[in-house]
């Protein structure tokens, strides 16, 4: 893994290097993803699929929920189950 240096503007900017932004295929207008813990920031390529992709995913959920058998009408309160869950964890 590369490290380098990077300075942070008077706008909380930050510039990727040239070499770094060639290695991972970073364009103008390409987006990025922040994490932070602590002290540490990580920055992920955010890669949006395209609608085509994003079809693909959706029939491939649909046919999942049907082959265990959830309906459209389970899915609230399978969000309900689940954010009553996520908070019993925090």
């Amino acid at each position: 893994m590369d490290a380098q240096v990077l300075t942070v503007s008077t706008k909380g900017q930050i510039s990727l290097p040239v070499e770094m932004r060639r290695q991972l295929s970073i364009n103008t207008g390409d987006r990025l993803v922040a994490y932070a813990h602590g002290d540490t920031i990580m920055l992920k390529t955010l890669k949006l699929p395209t609608v085509d992709e994003f079809d693909a995913m959706l029939k491939e959920a649909q046919s999942w929920a049907a082959s265990v058998g959830y309906k459209e009408e389970d899915v609230n309160d399978i969000i309900k189950s689940y954010r009553k869950e996520k908070r019993g964890q925090a």
